[in-house]
């Protein structure tokens, strides 16, 4: 059985390595576009800070040991450009030796993943001008670096924007964040984001919001950054507004694709074309509390959607269970986590919702080195359905995310969550977790 895998990354190469286990007759060849297979894109901020020392530590896998010890034909500078399901073929050009290759398929595994949103500003070709998604995206701004780039403009207030931004100021640059929007991490509601903007402000950060972005001026080099209500310095720009999917190249051959641009996918990640799957950050991922189909692409769900389209194309059935909007980022001293819905998505799904805030503690407060976490809850107001956390605190939010994720998961209401057995000892938790304190508050409203 011939299998082509279009990427070689996150759900590409979690699939292959599914049906290398499990599949005795498969022969896999993996057509990467770029140098690299099988790295951890989230480590990029990181790494241009020199919290990560070198872009090795962020590879999880080479090219070398697929091909030498797992028998996978794992190429580099591979673009494919088309698929034609009817002959059941893969086209498209080798960039290394400049010519066109064609490969047959029996099952084919789109995982080709998401690409940097960049519009057509005036000046976007200027040097000094960034965005981040591949190790050579971090390279590049690493080697930019210059001594003389002192002020550093950020255009996108998310996760990807904020990172770079606290990896910035550790490197003693004075950073600026643009976004159009009316706050940073707007994924987060008000109460969450308004801590974020606190946190940048008082690291120094200049945060500009409610403007758009028009263009960018300098000779060779950006020089400034224009929008529409302001002109500012700047030594060097890193982009980040968000991520679009890699799906161009198939939008001719009748998939059906998520107003996003995903592919959707079933939950064996099949799509409605025979023998062709999606998987990562390219596939559409179905939110279990929506009950839709969403694009959210983080790692996550790219290791567990290949993994799953793997199985399947080595003929073990399995399905992928979907999500419920679970993340976590770190900002400074803040941890900052979300899962479920956030009150913009309630309102827009038209669930009769309502919300709750609470301040407790990360354990016993007479144990030393305890501190405040803020928690904002929603539920179904009609059926006490458990929607969403968002938390916010210096310690202690992965716990808490985690737990409300797993509540989500197995649909709970408010009254289970305060009824979970979970751990406690002083140096930990409270006799009642922040998350079941918070809870009890819905009974005593």
């Amino acid at each position: 059985m011939r299998v082509v895998i279009i990427g070689g990354d996150a759900a590409g190469m979690s699939a292959a390595m599914q049906i290398v286990r499990n599949s005795e007759v498969a022969e896999i060849t993996v057509l990467e576009k770029g140098k690299y297979y099988s790295y951890a894109q989230c480590g990029l901020p990181y790494y241009i800070g020199s919290v990560i020392d070198s872009s090795e530590k962020l590879i999880a896998r080479k090219r070398e040991t697929f091909q030498d010890e797992y028998d996978i034909d794992a190429r580099i500078f591979h673009e494919v450009r088309e698929i034609n399901p009817k002959e059941r073929t893969v086209k498209g050009w080798d960039l290394i030796n400049d010519k066109s290759f064609e490969i047959p398929y029996e099952k084919c595994l789109i995982a080709t993943g998401a690409a940097p949103i960049f519009p057509k500003w005036e000046g976007g070709e200027l040097h000094g001008i960034h965005v981040l998604k591949t190790i050579p995206d971090a390279k590049h701004i690493i080697k930019d670096m210059k001594e003389d780039v002192l002020n550093v403009t950020i255009i996108g207030g998310g996760y990807i924007g904020l990172e770079v931004a606290e990896n910035m100021v550790g490197l003693g640059r004075k950073v600026r964040i643009i976004d159009m929007a009316d706050s940073l991490g707007n994924v987060f509601d008000k109460e969450i984001s308004d801590q974020i903007h606190d946190e940048a402000e008082a690291r120094g950060i200049e945060v500009i919001l409610g403007e758009s972005v028009e263009g960018f001026s300098g000779k060779n080099k950006v020089e400034t950054v224009v929008t529409d209500k302001g002109t500012y310095r700047s030594d060097m720009v890193i982009v980040a507004i968000g991520v679009k999917p890699n799906t161009d190249f198939v939008k001719n051959i009748g998939l059906n694709l998520h107003t996003s641009g995903a592919i959707i996918v079933n939950p064996y990640m099949e799509t409605n074309v025979e023998n062709i799957y999606a998987a990562g950050d390219c596939a559409t991922q179905f939110h279990r509390i929506k009950e839709l189909d969403d694009y959210i692409p983080l790692g996550t769900h790219a290791n567990k959607q290949g993994r799953v389209a793997g199985s399947n194309i080595a003929g073990l059935p399995k399905t992928f269970q979907g999500i419920v909007g679970t993340s976590i980022m770190k900002f400074f001293d803040l941890t900052i986590g979300r899962t479920g819905l956030s009150e913009a998505e309630a309102e827009g799904l038209h669930i009769p919702y309502e919300s709750l805030e609470f301040t407790g503690r990360t354990h016993s407060g007479y144990y030393p080195n305890s501190e405040k976490l803020y928690i904002k809850l929603l539920r179904n107001k009609e059926t006490d359905r458990f929607l969403g956390a968002q938390i916010v605190g210096k310690s202690g939010v992965d716990k808490r995310i985690d737990v409300a994720a797993t509540a989500l998961y197995h649909e709970m209401t408010i009254s289970d969550l305060e009824n979970l057995d979970l751990s406690y000892a002083p140096p930990f938790n409270g006799v009642w977790d922040p998350l079941q304190q918070a809870a009890r508050r819905y009974g005593n409203n």
